[in-house]
């Protein structure tokens, strides 16, 4: 079970950061992942990280203001959004599935999601 929080209204410019806790025992077995997606759109991909954090992969759009991050202890992982634009309003949503090389960017790949968390940036 997932669950992500730490989503809220921010201004262009400012950072924000999202959490998300995962139960079980087998977390760092599992790549993460963050979606989002907008009113009248498709769930996009945001950025994935490899089960043991050593690599991360961020898509063009949020690459250079946004870092995927994870803590294996904690069962969490975090989306750190820094210079947000107001197209960066969505509900963002985290997921699991492994393995995070096969399936990378693909909705379809990840087995389990969070319930999401919104995010409002306004201008």
């Amino acid at each position: 079970q997932l669950q992500a929080f730490g989503g809220g209204l921010v201004q262009v410019g400012g950072s924000l950061r999202l959490s998300c806790a995962a139960s079980g025992q087998a977390f760092n077995t599992y790549g993460m992942g963050w979606f989002r997606q907008a009113p009248g759109k498709e769930r996009e991909f945001v950025a994935c990280i490899r089960e043991s954090g050593g690599r991360t992969y961020p898509s063009d759009s949020v690459k250079g203001r946004f870092i995927i991050s994870r803590d294996n202890a904690k069962n969490t992982v975090y989306l750190q959004m820094n210079s947000l634009k107001p197209e960066d309003t969505a509900v963002y949503f985290c997921a699991a599935g492994r393995p995070i090389l096969s399936i990378g960017g693909r909705r379809e790949g990840y087995l389990y999601w969070g319930q999401g968390t919104q995010v409002t940036v306004s201008s």
